[in-house]
């Protein structure tokens, strides 16, 4: 028998995933919940789902193997913690939490258990933290000096719609929640490449100068996160002894499609550079960020940004996708594939499915599905999480505390089910 998943929250993030969780051919059976019942039965018809369930509680009482969480950010510990206890693997989207202590209950959770849990980090596969993680274990990199992280995400851009969308007319009270309690896509590009951990932090935050005409946040009465910094910066002391910066800016005059999750890293031996990149008129495409190697010497140069492009085929070209599924794998029969992401692994199942987030969601579900029948812990794991995580909580308790350097507490790796 396959496994059977219930997918939790059918919004439109979760939409990204239903079909790829459908399709996959480990599993043999989906049920959707939702608490808004014309949001369930829409979901349910338009992709063909007649199993559904109407709340959590109910959810991890049926025979379902594993749960998906796709619900509100502040919701994601104590749901995967219920999840967990009744015995169904858990994939959670970002974050995995937003206090310490919730971590630490979800960590010792799933230890106690011995489920399967899986942040649904996106920025592990991105192309860039592919490249870097294969040179790095290569030894090109040589040891790590400094890595950059950084996320960056303006509040106009979508942020205010989605906060109403979630929240009905309480919406404002939750949009001043600290970006660093949402820190793993910047973290992750430099921890989920060299596997060291934050060991100590230092956190600065920068305030929102309100502009007439504007909303003031800061004044919203009974606010749910009392946080006045809508851009943090955390400077790191990492577990290999090196360095990191990372940077979650939510007021920013920048792109965010493409470009706003990037990464630099540099090492003894050689150095991976990102910077945005315009968008290639003549043939209307975008290149998310130019990407640079760059060893001692000026001959060991190389643009790799093709290297790393993700760009969906023509759908003219439907029918040479479907000449590439039946006689070998490769990059052009995904959609948003990049030349180093390793698609040879992924179930032929996936092709022509929509994609996104750099070519990520494919390998999140896949990895995800393959962990649970396999029972090994996947790479993004939880511990995994926690070190992605823990970072941004502590360093937000610093920028409040006036920068003040602090421990970062480690949960450990983990070991195999």
């Amino acid at each position: 028998m396959g496994l059977r998943v219930g997918i939790c929250g059918t919004g439109s993030f979760a939409q990204c995933f239903i079909p790829l969780i459908k399709a996959h051919p480990l599993v043999s059976k989906v049920v959707l919940c939702d608490l808004v019942p014309e949001k369930l039965q829409k979901a349910s018809e338009e992709y063909g789902i007649p199993h559904t369930c109407p709340s959590l509680d109910k959810l991890v009482q049926m025979d379902v193997d594993a749960v998906a969480l796709f619900t509100q950010n502040d919701r994601h510990a104590p749901q995967a913690v219920q999840a967990l206890k009744a015995g169904k693997h858990v994939y959670s989207a970002v974050p995995s939490a937003i206090t310490m202590a919730e971590l630490t209950d979800l960590v010792r959770t799933v230890e106690s258990t011995g489920m399967i849990y899986m942040i649904g980090e996106t920025s592990y596969y991105y192309p860039c933290a592919i490249y870097c993680r294969d040179r790095f274990r290569k030894g090109d990199f040589g040891y790590a000096i400094y890595g950059e992280g950084e996320y960056f995400h303006d509040y106009s851009h979508g942020m205010e719609q989605v906060a109403r969308s979630r929240f009905g007319d309480q919406w404002m009270r939750h949009v001043t929640m600290p970006p660093f309690f949402y820190p793993t896509h910047s973290v992750s590009m430099i921890t989920g490449v060299t596997g060291a951990y934050a060991v100590k932090v230092c956190g600065m935050g920068v305030k929102h100068q309100v502009q007439p005409g504007e909303i003031d946040f800061t004044k919203v009465p009974d606010r749910i996160y009392p946080n006045d910094f809508w851009n943090e910066i955390m400077l790191c002391q990492m577990s290999d002894g090196s360095t990191a910066r990372f940077i979650e800016a939510r007021r920013i005059g920048y792109c965010h499609r493409p470009g706003s999750v990037g990464m630099s890293l540099y090492g003894s031996e050689g150095s991976f550079e990102q910077q945005i990149a315009p968008p290639d008129q003549a043939k209307g495409q975008w290149t998310a960020h130019h990407c640079v190697w760059s060893g001692k010497s000026p001959g060991s140069i190389q643009d790799v940004t093709d290297l790393l492009d993700c760009r969906s085929p023509d759908p003219k070209e439907a029918q040479a996708i479907a000449v590439a599924a039946k006689t070998g794998l490769g990059p052009e029969a995904f959609t948003s594939m990049s030349k180093v992401h390793p698609v040879q692994r992924l179930p032929r199942e996936f092709v022509g499915l929509r994609n996104g987030h750099e070519g990520s969601h494919q390998f999140l579900v896949h990895d995800f599905i393959t962990a649970c029948v396999d029972r090994i812990h996947p790479p993004n794991n939880v511990w995994q999480a926690a070190r992605y995580l823990a970072p941004g909580l502590i360093a937000h308790e610093s920028a409040m505390r006036g920068g003040v350097l602090m421990d970062v507490p480690d949960f450990g790796a983990g070991s195999g089910v």
